[in-house]
């Protein structure tokens, strides 16, 4: 298969659709604006890393189509309810958040060192989207004002780092196997 047919990128899709799929059995409920720990957040940006931006951003959308007729999103919920909810802006960031992270990491070095830095900075700003995302749901439903909707990411931003962390140690290893990916051949 060419890495650019359709056929690829509907693989390559679908299969990091089931990986955010399956990770919404790990949620865990923190502080009082009913929002979780999860790692669909890091998976989607992981995709991101890998995918590039315009495969990573079909990833989004399709789990979030799934998520309109099966509960998919973490704790079983389902996108028709996560955007009547305060996870409503997150909901936005799962798509968005790849979009971003793909377009910087694509334009990565092809040295590892250079590769990590890039996707570390990616990845960063894969989750400042999310983040920025839903602190506007958090103000849209749960009225909250800009400083408390900001603060409540606080509780995240260590147990993310550390998923962002393993996400670029993921994707550096795998556009280290498959350089590929990016339209590059091995040096």
């Amino acid at each position: 298969m060419q890495k650019n047919s359709v056929a690829t990128t509907i693989a390559y899709v679908a299969v990091f659709t089931a990986l955010v799929i399956v990770l919404a059995f790990v949620s865990i409920p923190v502080g009082t604006a009913g929002v979780p720990i999860v790692l669909q957040n890091a998976a989607l940006i992981l995709s991101g890393l890998i995918l590039g931006g315009k495969r990573g951003g079909y990833v989004g959308l399709l789990f979030l189509f799934i998520g309109l007729a099966l509960p998919v999103l973490a704790g079983g919920g389902t996108t028709l309810r996560a955007l009547a909810g305060p996870t409503v802006g997150y909901i936005i960031g799962y798509v968005l958040s790849p979009i971003a992270a793909g377009a910087i990491a694509y334009r990565a070095p092809r040295g590892k060192g250079g590769m990590t830095v890039v996707f570390a900075i990616a990845a960063i700003v894969g989750l400042l989207v999310q983040y920025t995302c839903g602190a506007i749901g958090l103000m849209l439903r749960s009225g909250l004002e800009v400083g408390p909707a900001i603060a409540a990411q606080g509780p995240f931003v260590l147990v993310d780092t550390a998923k962002l962390i393993v996400a670029v140690i993921i994707a550096v290893g795998v556009h280290s196997a498959f350089p590929d990916l990016m339209g590059r051949k091995a040096s």
